[in-house]
C-alpha cells in the first residue's frame, strides 16, 4: 500500500499569506506585543506550536502552559473563519487540488495530511474549500517538536491501518522546510508551487516540482517520478 502525504498551507489552499497574518494578528490582540515576523524561517521548526512558544518565551521567558496553548487556538480560529466569512475569494485552494485529491481516494493507496500547522485550524482551512481526509491519518503540529515527527506520525497510522510496512511514501510540500523534512528521513518528495516559481525548490534538491493539480496525469506522473530530494 502506498501513502500519499499533503501539506497544507501552500501545497492544497492559499491566501497570500493572510493566515500568517491573522496568527500575528491574534497574538498581538491578545498579548499587547508586536509579533516579530511572518517569514516562518526565522523560527528554530516551522509549526505552529514551535512559533507560537519561541515568541512567548521572547516576550515572557517562559513556556506556554497547554491551556494557554489551546486558548490561543481558539481566539485564532475564530478569526480564521471570520476572515473566510468576510472575504472567501481569497481563501483558495490550489488550482486542481480538491479534485486531485477525490481521484486519489479512489485509488488503493492510502491519503494523509501532515502539517505544521495545528490540526483544528487547519481542518477549517481544508473545509473551505471542500477538502477532506480520514482524521487517522491526518497530522498536525499540535505538541510536535518538529515536522519530521508530524511526518512519522501520520506515517505510523497508516501502517496500523495497512497492518504493516508501507510500500512507498509522498510527501508533497511548498517549502524549503519540506524539502528538508523529506531528506532528513529519506521520503520521496513533490513538490508544489503553484506561483510558478519551480526553481525555488529546484535549487534545493528538490528533483520533482509541479505548479498546480490541473493536469491530473501530470500529478500522477509527477507522484510515479517522486525521489528523496538530493543533498
Amino acid at each position: 500500500m502506498e501513502l500519499i502525504i499533503f501539506d497544507v498551507d501552500g501545497t492544497l489552499v492559499y491566501s497570500d499569506k493572510r493566515d500568517s497574518r491573522v496568527f500575528a494578528q491574534t497574538y498581538e490582540s491578545v498579548y499587547q506585543k508586536p509579533f516579530p515576523s511572518i517569514d516562518w524561517r526565522q523560527f528554530p521548526h516551522v509549526t505552529d506550536n514551535i512559533i507560537f512558544g519561541t515568541v512567548i518565551r521572547q516576550h515572557f521567558q517562559r513556556t506556554p502552559s497547554t491551556e494557554e496553548t489551546a486558548d490561543f487556538q481558539a481566539i485564532y480560529m475564530d478569526a480564521l473563519r471570520r476572515e473566510r466569512q468576510k472575504q472567501p475569494e481569497h481563501f483558495r485552494e490550489v488550482p486542481g487540488a480538491r479534485q486531485a485529491i477525490r481521484q486519489l481516494q479512489q485509488t488503493d493507496r492510502l491519503i494523509g495530511i501532515g502539517t505544521g500547522g495545528w490540526k483544528t485550524p487547519a481542518h477549517i482551512k481544508l473545509s473551505h474549500v471542500g477538502i477532506t481526509v480520514e482524521d487517522r491519518l491526518f497530522s498536525g503540529g499540535d505538541n510536535k517538536p518538529n515536522r519530521e515527527a508530524i511526518l512519522e506520525e501520520t506515517i505510523a497510522a497508516a501502517e496500523d491501518l495497512n497492518g504493516g510496512a508501507l510500500s512507498r511514501i509522498v510527501y508533497l510540500g511548498d517549502a524549503e522546510w519540506d524539502v528538508a523534512t523529506t531528506r532528513n528521513l529519506q521520503i520521496d518528495f513533490v513538490g508544489v508551487r503553484h506561483l510558478g516559481d519551480l526553481d525555488t525548490l529546484h535549487a534545493i534538491g528538490a528533483e520533482t516540482v509541479i505548479q498546480d493539480y490541473t493536469c491530473y496525469a501530470t500529478f500522477e506522473a509527477a507522484l510515479q517520478a517522486a525521489r528523496p530530494p538530493k543533498k
